[in-house]
C-alpha cells in the first residue's frame, strides 16, 4: 500500500514537473519578447526626451492620453495592487491592461514623469499570465502561481535579475509566507525571459563597486548608520505617495484634471531645481555615484517630492527604479561624513531602500549580488535585513498583507 503511495506520488511529481517546464518556458518565451519590446520602448523615448527637452511641456498633455487610453481599454484605477490581489483570490487580471501600461509608462518616460519601469513590468507579466491561465484552462490555484511567475518572468527581462526577480515575485505578495510551489515555475520562466531578453540586446542592469571594505566591526557600524537613515527615508517615501494620492484625489475629483494638474506641477518643480535629472527613472544619476563617485545632497529628498506626485497624479511607470535612485543618493550623500566610498554606500543605500519599501529581505539579498556582485554581500544583507526590522508596516503596496509580523511568529 505505502509503495503503490509512493508510485503514484512520483508519478504526480513528475508530470508537475513537465507541465510546469513547458508552461513556465512558454510564459518565459513571451514575457521576454514583451519585456525586451519594453525595454527597448523606454531606452527609446528616454533618449528622445534627452535630445528634444522641450518634449518636457507637454508632459501634462501626454497625461490626458494616458487616462484617455486607459479608460478606452477599461483598465482605469488597475495597477499592481490589483495583481497582486490577483494571485490570493478569483480575480483576474484584465488583458488590456498590458497594452495600456506598455503604452502609458512610454508616455510617462518619453514626456519627464518621474518614474520607472518595474512597476510596470509586474503588471505586464500578470497581464500576459492571466491569458496563459484562460487558454491552458488553469484551475484557481495554478492560476495563482501562474500570476506570479508572470510577474516574475517581466521584471527579470526588464532589469537583468533573474533570481532576484524569482524571488521577489514569491515573496512579495504575502510578508512572511513563501510559496514553494510556485519556486520551479518561477524559476524557469524567470531565466528564460532573462535569457530570451539577453538575446535581444537588452542590457542587465549592473553597477560597479571597486572599494569594497574587508569585513570588520568598524565598517557594519557605519553601513548600519545607512539602514537606520534608510529606513527612516522608506516610511518618508511611502508616506508622501499615500498622502500625496489622497490630496490628489480629493483636490481634483476628475481623473483627467488630475493628471494634467500634476503634470504642471512636474514641469514647474523641474523648472525650479534647474536640471532634469528628477524626470525619468534616474538611471543615469545612478551611474554617475557609481562610476565617477557624484554626490549632491539634496538629491534624495527631490526625488521623493517628484515620484509623490507623478504617483499619485496618476502617471505609468512604477515606484522601484525611483526607489533605487533615493536609496543610491541617500547613502552617497551619507559616504563622506561616514567615511565611506560613495559606490559602496550607494549600493548599501539602495539594498536598504528597496527591501524597507517592499518587505522582500530575500529577494534584496540576491538582487544585491546580481546588481554589484557578492564581494560586499555581507554588508548589503545586514543593512537590508536591519532596514527590513525598523521599517515596520510600511510599504509601496496596499494590497500586499502581512501573514506573520516582523516582531512575532
Amino acid at each position: 500500500m505505502e509503495k503503490t503511495k509512493k508510485l503514484n506520488d512520483t508519478k504526480e511529481y513528475v508530470f508537475a514537473f513537465w507541465r510546469w517546464l513547458f508552461l513556465g518556458v512558454a510564459l518565459g518565451v513571451v514575457c521576454g519578447l514583451v519585456g525586451a519590446a519594453f525595454s527597448k520602448s523606454i531606452q527609446g523615448v528616454t533618449a528622445l526626451r534627452s535630445e528634444y527637452p522641450w518634449l518636457l511641456y507637454l508632459l501634462p498633455l501626454g497625461g490626458l492620453v494616458s487616462v484617455a487610453l486607459y479608460k478606452l481599454c477599461r483598465v482605469s484605477g488597475i495597477g499592481t495592487d490589483d495583481v497582486m490581489e490577483s494571485v490570493r483570490s478569483e480575480k483576474k487580471v484584465p488583458f488590456m491592461l498590458a497594452p495600456a501600461v506598455f503604452a502609458a509608462s512610454s508616455i510617462s518616460h518619453l514626456l519627464g514623469a518621474s518614474a520607472g519601469k518595474e512597476g510596470a513590468a509586474l503588471q505586464l507579466g500578470g497581464s500576459i499570465a492571466s491569458v496563459f491561465g484562460k487558454i491552458f484552462r488553469l484551475d484557481d490555484k495554478t492560476h495563482h502561481i501562474i500570476t506570479m511567475c508572470g510577474m516574475g518572468a517581466l521584471f527579470s527581462a526588464v532589469f537583468g535579475t533573474p533570481l532576484g526577480a524569482c524571488v521577489f515575485a514569491l515573496e512579495v505578495i504575502r510578508v512572511g509566507h513563501f510559496c514553494s510551489a510556485a519556486f520551479f515555475p518561477a524559476m524557469v520562466s524567470s531565466v528564460t525571459a532573462f535569457g530570451i531578453s539577453q538575446m535581444l540586446g537588452v542590457e542587465a542592469e549592473r553597477f560597479s563597486v571597486n572599494a569594497v571594505n574587508e569585513f570588520s566591526l568598524d565598517t557594519l557600524w557605519r553601513v548600519a548608520v545607512i539602514a537606520v537613515a534608510g529606513a527612516v527615508v522608506s516610511i518618508i517615501f511611502c508616506g508622501a505617495i499615500h498622502y500625496a494620492d489622497k490630496f490628489f484625489e480629493k483636490a481634483f475629483k476628475n481623473a483627467f484634471l488630475r493628471i494634467a494638474a500634476g503634470g504642471v506641477v512636474i514641469v514647474l518643480l523641474t523648472l525650479l531645481v534647474g536640471t532634469r535629472d528628477y524626470n525619468g527613472g534616474g538611471n543615469h544619476v545612478i551611474e554617475r555615484i557609481f562610476e565617477g563617485g557624484e554626490i549632491r545632497y539634496e538629491a534624495f529628498a527631490l526625488k521623493i517630492l517628484f515620484t509623490a506626485i507623478t504617483i499619485a497624479a496618476g502617471y505609468k511607470g512604477g515606484e522601484i527604479v525611483p526607489t533605487f535612485f533615493i536609496g543610491a543618493t541617500l547613502g552617497a550623500a551619507l559616504a563622506v561624513p561616514l567615511g565611506l566610498d560613495p559606490a559602496f554606500a550607494a549600493a548599501v543605500g539602495m539594498a536598504v531602500l528597496f527591501c524597507s519599501v517592499t518587505n522582500c529581505p530575500l529577494a534584496t539579498i540576491i538582487i544585491s549580488a546580481e546588481l554589484f556582485g557578492s564581494e560586499g554581500l555581507m554588508y548589503y544583507a545586514f543593512a537590508a535585513v536591519m532596514a527590513f526590522l525598523l521599517s515596520g508596516r510600511y510599504g509601496l503596496y496596499h494590497k500586499q498583507i502581512f501573514v506573520f509580523s516582523k516582531l512575532h511568529e
